[in-house]
């Protein structure tokens, strides 16, 4: 029924590790760009650069996509953003699209940067929007890799997209304007968003999908706890609505069921054990669906 376009490159492998904790695993073939999911909703898969990705859901070739807010600005495309996917390489997955230049250039702000410098960078039509914007005529060549690596010598200024900084500092950059924030977008094609089975289908596969994110980074915590002790136990759990609290059978214990986010569970399970929790236990959690 659908057909999507995965990204290559730096989101992939995270890209394919959501799919399959989303139970939609990609199965690969012997020719690297087309693989298959084994579910009746999808019936293409394609892996591509995520650059033309955005297009070619807005020209119809696929359903849906995965590709980031940066390609699809600076593509033009008219697409439906159907998710946030808020995963990257590494991290949250929130990347910045920056202007940089030598670390020892007298240059601290955009405005600063001479008429007639040479930018590189993967994104000409947002870069030149950019300088237009800011009233400084320069001269925008595309770049096809390693970007940084060519400021000084051959480049004067490099506009590229970073989620942490480290590869510019490395290359001796610093940072001087942030252009735009970007994260990971499910997207769809417009026409297809219009067909009442192809959205329930886009809408299920954002629910899995979404259901994994979610889920990440949390923990639920189970444990027994007297009646005697229940309020100062509930008092110390943070939790996503409240606390499912039940009664054991034939006893005066009650059981206690919480979701908390995976990097508390160091402070709090203590904190539980001193308020009189008992037999706590910690599970992962692969989707949480709202």
């Amino acid at each position: 029924m659908l057909s999507i376009a995965l990204p290559k490159g730096s989101l992939q492998e995270q890209t394919l590790k959501l799919f399959a904790e989303a139970d939609l695993p990609v199965k690969r073939s012997a020719r690297e760009y087309s693989v298959t999911i084994d579910d009746e909703r999808i019936s293409a898969v394609k892996i591509l650069r995520p650059q033309e990705i955005p297009k070619y859901v807005e020209e119809g070739y696929f359903d849906l996509g995965i590709s980031g807010m940066d390609c699809i600005t600076e593509a033009g495309a008219r697409v439906v953003e159907v998710a946030g996917m808020p995963y990257a390489k590494t991290g949250t997955g929130v990347m910045k699209m920056v202007v940089a230049v030598p670390e020892d250039s007298r240059i601290k702000k955009a405005a600063d940067i001479k008429p007639g410098s040479r930018v590189t960078t993967e994104f000409p039509n947002i870069t030149k929007k950019y300088f237009k914007k800011l009233g400084i005529p320069v001269k925008v060549f595309y770049s096809f890799g390693a970007t940084e690596a060519k400021v000084p010598e051959i480049m004067d200024v490099v506009v590229d997209l970073t989620e942490t900084g480290s590869t510019l500092r490395r290359n001796r950059l610093k940072i001087i304007d942030v252009i735009m924030e970007s994260t990971t977008k499910l997207i769809a094609n417009k026409v297809s968003w219009e067909d009442v089975s192809k959205r329930k289908a886009m809408d299920e596969i954002r629910t899995l999908l979404l259901g994994v994110i979610d889920a990440r980074g949390r923990v639920l915590l189970s444990m027994n706890v007297a009646k005697d002790r229940l309020d100062d136990v509930v008092g110390v759990l943070p939790a996503m609505k409240r606390p499912t609290v039940a009664p054991l059978y034939n006893s005066d214990y009650f059981e206690i069921t919480t979701v908390v986010d995976k990097d508390t569970v160091n402070v709090i399970i203590p904190r539980l054990k001193e308020m009189g929790a008992e037999d706590i236990l910690e599970q992962g959690i692969s989707k949480i669906v709202r």
